[in-house]
């Protein structure tokens, strides 16, 4: 029987797990006790990172499937530093089986800095879309008729690579996210948006990451991105919520 997934990538440095990334993955544990889902963990790169960065890896995502013999139904891709509320729905109940994402309203400098780069180098021929509908790549519910734009997105960086890396560094505008967002577009892909709530990313500037742990009040998907100090900050959040959450 075809069950869902989810899929996280946690790349091992030197045979070990990041502390903060086992928290995330315990916390995925449970969602996927909880609602009889398969929980799929990406640990070594398909390719040398150092040709294709681990986040664009999450393309061979249907693959990787296939070479485990793992039958499915929806996947959910989700980074590894996310937890789940313990009281989370089961969020697969809520796509209509379309592509699924959540709004990313951030920092809107650094999205539209992102988008015009972007598209000055790589998508001058797409037109510019609206800021306010622009996706974060860190959660993403996909099903197996979305198995072709997933090979179109590892086309677009085989085509493309220097480029893509070249804007990286010199405009600090992000790896797959921008260029995931003007691919939806152009292909036309059927999307879903879901709530803030499933993938609450930089909770720093909303103010709702505090040690009244207010975030942990706020929603399901707590993504611990876009914080000051992001490496002491992060896993000392990301420990502080889990405990707090499932002891």
């Amino acid at each position: 029987m075809s069950k869902n997934i989810v899929f996280i990538i946690d790349i091992k440095k030197d045979g070990k797990t990041k502390k903060e990334y086992q928290y995330s993955i315990n916390s995925w544990k449970h969602f996927c006790n909880k609602y009889n889902h398969e929980l799929l963990i990406m640990d070594a790169p398909v390719v040398d990172p150092e040709y294709m960065g681990v986040i664009w890896q999450r393309y061979f995502l249907f693959d990787i499937l296939d070479s485990n013999q793992i039958d499915y139904d929806q996947i959910l891709i989700v980074d590894a530093d996310t937890i789940i509320h313990p009281d989370a729905p089961d969020i697969f109940t809520l796509t209509d089986h379309k592509y699924c994402l959540v709004q990313d309203d951030a920092d809107f400098s650094w999205i539209c800095r992102s988008i015009e780069n972007y598209h000055h180098h790589l998508f001058s021929e797409e037109p510019i879309f609206d800021c306010f509908t622009y996706f974060n790549s860190g959660f993403q519910i996909v099903n197996r008729t979305h198995r072709e734009f997933f090979d179109k997105m590892r086309t677009f960086y085989t085509e493309n690579s220097n480029t893509i890396i070249e804007c990286q560094k010199a405009y600090g505008v992000g790896t797959d996210q921008t260029p995931l967002n003007f691919l939806l577009r152009k292909e036309n892909i059927d999307t879903k948006a879901l709530p803030y709530s499933f993938n609450m990313s930089c909770m720093y500037s909303k103010e709702i990451l505090n040690e009244n742990m207010q975030h942990t009040k706020a929603g399901h998907v707590m993504h611990f991105n876009g914080i000051p100090n992001k490496d002491v900050s992060v896993p000392y959040w990301m420990e502080k919520t889990y405990n707090y959450l499932y002891g």
